[in-house]
Parts: structure tokens; sequence; C-alpha cells
């Protein structure tokens, strides 16, 4: 069973077109059952962030096509669209890329931490709806224990980055004391929960928290010493935000233009900056058209996080090679499934050849044969089928000089090792 990765990311892809093909976590289950129930597709896993939107699928041979034939459909996109901006990595291939994605070797942010929570999110989602096979899931079991290695044995997370973390680098790097500053966050997720974490410990002036949900507001609110306000007042306090920072599921802009435009007339020209980090965008990107604002989405980060990323180029390079040797020990434990195991193979032959036997000895206690010749003959004649066909072998192996089997047999056959008292 073929097994394909299909997708594009930021660096195949531009954010306007990124945001057309995302899932939030509503729609990707119920389209995971959909994508599941295509001919020929066997098991799949989407994971969609606001970076990447990826499609890992188990097709039967001969149904290749199907998941981005699936992909272009369910999108409504004309076939042809995504071709330019679209990767495709199959077996071992997309076995490499979905570790290098989980480790974080494929982010915008080399090395950032949140996309293995992301994919763990992925993987539960798709357990729920049924659509993995036993195939995918010890892909996704390895997968985690990969991420975890790499964790361990390279220094790919010594330094703090990630998305959010860069977004309030860069607001520093603008407002030169956070101090003084009000921030604004908009969502209540992980991304927003660590942009805040980062915000506290430069002890900004104040910190505002806006979400659909009041409740997940106050919370994520309090743990920071911030104050909570629910979405459908966000107009109401824009005006107070020094920096906006905005993260949420949202379908739809939650910032438009004349909200920001009213902002900055009542700011009296005190410049804005606003930092969108959200796929689909939260900010109307006619924001950026304004005077005294500077937005900036996902694809603006670069430069800050290309400093961060020499940092980490070496435990890259010791992590693409720990990836390397996973990849062949998960492929060598796929290509077992296609093989049939000796080991039943063995038994089976050795249970008819007892079955037969058996009925023989039984035959001749009726005849009035003693228990002990019967036995004997149970004992000689099992034994003679069990090794007529390994010895038959292993004399032609050692007419051949055939060492590998001969050594095989050594081990397989062979006396077990004294152990020391």
């Amino acid at each position: 069973m073929p097994l394909i990765a299909l997708g594009l990311n930021h660096l195949t892809a531009p954010v306007s077109l990124r945001e057309q093909v995302a899932f939030d976590n509503d729609a990707a289950g119920e389209a995971l059952r959909e994508l599941k129930a295509e001919p020929g597709v066997e098991e799949a896993l989407i994971l969609s962030t606001c970076n990447r939107t990826e499609l890992y699928v188990g097709v039967a041979e001969g149904a290749e096509q199907a998941p981005q034939a699936w992909f272009n459909r369910h999108h409504r996109l004309t076939p042809g669209k995504l071709d330019e901006f679209l990767y495709r990595h199959d077996e071992d291939a997309a076995v490499r890329h979905m570790f290098r994605v989980a480790t974080g070797l494929d982010s915008m942010v080399l090395g950032e931490p949140q996309i293995l929570g992301q994919v763990k999110d992925a993987y539960q989602l798709a357990r729920q709806a049924q659509a993995l096979g036993a195939p995918l899931d010890r892909l996704l079991q390895h997968t985690f224990a990969v991420a975890k290695r790499v964790r361990t044995d390279t220094r790919i997370g010594a330094h703090t980055v990630s998305v959010a973390f860069t977004a309030v680098r860069l607001a520093e790097q603008v407002f030169t004391d956070l101090k003084q500053a009000c921030v604004l966050l908009v969502g209540a997720g992980d991304t927003i929960e660590l942009a805040a974490r980062h915000l506290a410990d430069k002890q900004v002036r104040r910190l505002i928290v806006a979400n659909r949900t009041l409740e997940n507001a106050q919370e994520l609110a309090s743990r920071y010493g911030g104050y909570a306000i629910a979405l459908a007042d966000l107009a109401q306090h824009l005006a107070e935000a020094d920096i906006v920072i905005s993260s949420t599921a949202a379908r739809q802009p939650v910032v438009t233009r004349p909200m920001v435009e009213q902002a900055v007339a009542a700011r009296k020209r005190r410049p804005m900056f606003m930092v969108d980090i959200a796929v689909p965008r939260d900010i109307e990107p006619a924001v950026a058209t304004l005077e005294d604002v500077f937005l900036y989405g996902v694809d603006d980060l670069q430069q800050v996080i290309d400093d961060n990323r020499r940092s980490r180029e070496t435990a890259a390079r010791e992590a693409e090679t720990i990836i390397d040797l996973q990849v062949e020990r998960y492929m060598a434990w796929r290509r077992a499934l296609t093989l049939r195991n000796p080991a039943i193979d063995l038994r089976q032959h050795a249970e008819r050849y007892r079955d037969e036997v058996l009925v023989k000895a039984q035959a001749m206690l009726a005849r009035g044969k003693s228990p002990d010749e019967a036995l004997a003959f149970l004992a000689n004649t099992l034994t003679n089928k069990l090794l007529h066909h390994p010895s038959a072998r292993l004399r032609e192996a050692a007419l051949n000089g055939d060492l590998d089997l001969l050594h095989a047999a050594g081990r397989l056959y062979g006396e077990p090792e004294a152990k020391d008292e």
C-alpha cells in the first residue's frame, strides 16, 4: 500500500493561497471521513497549520492520484491550479518528510516546538475520525519517538524560537521598551498563550486579551496579569493598543480596515504595530495601506527567523542523521508487512506433521500395539518429518558453500551459550 505525503507550505505557496486550503478543527474531521471514503484510499491524516496544509495518505495500488484529485475537488479548485505550489513525497520520502515536519526541520522557525503538538492534534483527530490504519498509526507513533530523540540528543531546542516569540521580538525592535507598551492579543490558543508568556517576561505596561469565548480570554489573561474582553468589543479597545498580535481560527478577518482606521484617528496618529500570524488571516490586508500602521504577516517574519536559524543549523544536521536512520527502521517494518512470517509457516507445518503422526500412533494402539511401541513410533517419525527438509537444505548449503545459511542455522538451532554462574 503506497504512502503519499501531499501538500503546500510557507516555502512553496503565499499566505493568500495557504488560507484558501486551510482546514480548521471542525472541518478537518469531516474532511478526513470524506477523504477516507474515496475509492482506493485506505488511511489518511490531515495536518493544517498557519504554515502548511498536508495530506498523509495510504492508498491501494493504482489509486496514487486520488489524494490530489480529492484535494482539488474538496476546495473547489480547477485542476492544475495548485500544481506549481504542491509538493509530493512517496514511500520513504514521505516518512522522512513527516519526521522533518514533526521535529521542526521543515518549519519557518527552524526547530520550533509547537509543530509537534500540532502533529499530535492531527493524529488524535484522525483517530477520532477512524481514518488511520496500522501503517499510518505506527508511523505517527514512530514520529513522536523520533521527535523526542531529536530534542534529547541535539541542541535543536536550545534557543527559544517560535512564531510567537518572533512576533514579540519584532515588536521589541519597533518599541524599544515594551514596558511602556499596551499589547492587544486576539485569540486564546497555544500561539497566543506563548506570545502572552513572552510579553509577561518583558513586563509590558498593559496586556489585553480578546477572544470569541470570553471565559477563555479571562482564563488566559488571569495567568499573565492581563485584562479580558469579548471579541465583539474589539473595536472599542483597538485604539488603546500600541501592538496587536492576532491568531484565531476565524475563517474571515476579525480586524477590518475601517476598525483600524477609526482606531488610528483616535490615537492621534500614534503608530500602531500589528502582527497577523493566523491562516486564514485575521487582519484585512488593506490595513497595511493605512498611514501610521505597520502590519506584518507570517511571511514577513522571515528576517527575524533567519537570525535564529543560524544558531540551529549544526543541531539540524545532527537531527537529519537521526532521521535518516529512523526512516530506514520504519520502512523495514513496513516492508515486513508484505512478507509472510516464516514462523507462521513453520508452526503450521509442524502442527500438520503432528496431527498426521498422532493419527497413525492412535491406529497402532487400536490394533493392539503396546503404548511403548506407539510412543517410540510417534517420537521417531515426528522427529524425522520435522528435520527432513531443514537437514536436506543444510547439506545442500554445505556442498555449495552457502555460509550465510549455515551461520543462520547455527544461530537458530545451535545450543544456547552457557551462562556464568
